[in-house]
């Protein structure tokens, strides 16, 4: 099966760029009430995820960064405990699941290396329950 057809577009997904702020990206993931979210590059390529937990651990063990000096603390001085890996438009379902137990999402390259998108962990449980024998076809509502 095509990827492409799980896809969440670049335009849907909440990103920041490497030069973003630790405060602009604090609050970037407070507003949406993210725990994760893509980095992109100056050139259009994904260049990691930053968690909530890369945002405090940084905060915790760098002397003097509060959350009111944190525009002054560039995302690309914060250490990324995890390297989420990316896959290509053309990668198969069994490289995103391979990736999904250990990411909440996939981010999604073109040939370019360019960031276009992202798979949700969601997504991919979903199409993997198609093949349980009796299981239902629409997703548990919450």
């Amino acid at each position: 099966m095509n990827i492409a057809f799980f896809l969440l577009p670049k335009q849907e997904v909440v990103t920041v760029t490497q030069d973003a702020t630790l405060r602009q990206t604090l609050e970037k993931m407070e507003h949406h009430r993210y725990s994760a979210v893509p980095i992109i590059n100056e050139e259009g390529g994904y260049a990691g995820t930053v968690t909530e937990g890369d945002l405090l651990w940084y905060m915790k063990n760098t002397p003097g960064v509060t959350f009111e000096n944190a525009h002054k603390i560039s995302l690309i001085d914060v250490p990324l405990r995890m390297k989420n890996r990316s896959v290509r438009i053309d990668a198969d379902m069994k490289d995103l699941i391979a990736l999904s137990k250990v990411q909440n999402f996939v981010p999604v390259v073109d040939d370019r290396g360019h960031f276009i998108g992202i798979v949700r962990r969601s997504e991919i449980i979903d199409y993997c329950q198609t093949f349980i024998p009796g299981s239902p076809s629409l997703a548990v509502e919450a």
